[in-house]
């Protein structure tokens, strides 16, 4: 458990860093969309190699036949994500901009885990996770201050 936390930690490192790389990729490519899709061109670029390397399956078209559609909205998800933090990181901060993703990440994810959406387990809403998620809500307030 501790390894999958410390894993979790390192992802979350990841998120300011590539916030501020694709701002300043940005301030290149004079825009947030270019900046989000230059960003996801090398990334899929990776992880193509990746897969390639990995020997990863492809069984993309039968995996399509029998799935709902929503199965496949992540990378438009995380696109929407990556643009809106090209264009709020310089303007919030890396901190503010964390903080912010944080907070909304805990009401989705409480709300995901009461009700066992998206495959999630069901872990019932108690108050101290609502004071957890408080918390994280008082420390975008001071953070931003």
């Amino acid at each position: 458990m501790i390894l999958l936390l410390l894993l979790a930690l390192a992802a979350g490192v990841l998120l300011p860093v590539q916030a501020g790389v694709n701002a300043q990729l940005r301030s290149v490519v004079g825009s947030p969309l270019t900046a989000a899709l230059v960003s996801f061109l090398v990334g899929t670029a990776g992880l193509g190699t990746a897969a390639v390397i990995l020997r990863a399956p492809t069984a993309l078209g039968a995996a399509w036949a029998v799935s709902p559609w929503w199965f496949w909205i992540g990378g438009l998800i995380g696109a929407l994500y990556v643009v809106a933090t090209i264009v709020l990181a310089p303007r919030l901060g890396a901190a503010t901009l964390v903080a912010a993703v944080v907070a909304g990440q805990m009401i989705a994810s409480l709300l995901l885990d009461q009700y066992g959406l998206l495959g999630f387990p069901t872990h019932p809403m108690n108050g101290l996770r609502v004071l957890g998620a408080a918390l994280v809500i008082v420390g975008v307030i001071l953070v931003q201050r």
